[in-house]
């Protein structure tokens, strides 16, 4: 993807309304050991990031990290042509996961 966007290949696909939670691989690493650790057997658990981002804010400034020019915009129904209502489902209405805080449900 890193090289797709440094060419302007991954646009932004609508409204980029979908949030991403972005985690470092030590973290989940540290998660994953303190589950398996501690844990409940059958458990499932989610690792996720304390703040996560919507696709219209973290995709433009990714591009300028790299030194890229911004994702061109493309509205959702060609979005759905060119990469499929997967990537435009991605891009536009995934929600957050959230880590829950202590002390609330």
């Amino acid at each position: 993807m890193i090289d797709q966007l440094r060419h302007r290949r991954v646009p932004l696909i609508g409204d980029g309304g979908g949030w991403w939670s972005f985690v470092h691989v030590e973290d989940a690493a540290t998660a994953t050991v303190a589950a398996v650790e501690h844990g409940r057997a059958g458990s499932i658990y989610n690792i996720v990031d304390d703040e996560p981002a919507q696709v219209r804010e973290w995709l433009p400034v990714l591009a300028g990290i790299l030194g890229a020019r911004p994702p061109f915009h493309v509205p959702a129904w060609l979005g759905r042509l060119l990469a499929g209502e997967h990537v435009v489902s991605m891009m536009t209405e995934v929600r957050e996961a959230r880590t829950p805080r202590r002390g609330r449900s």
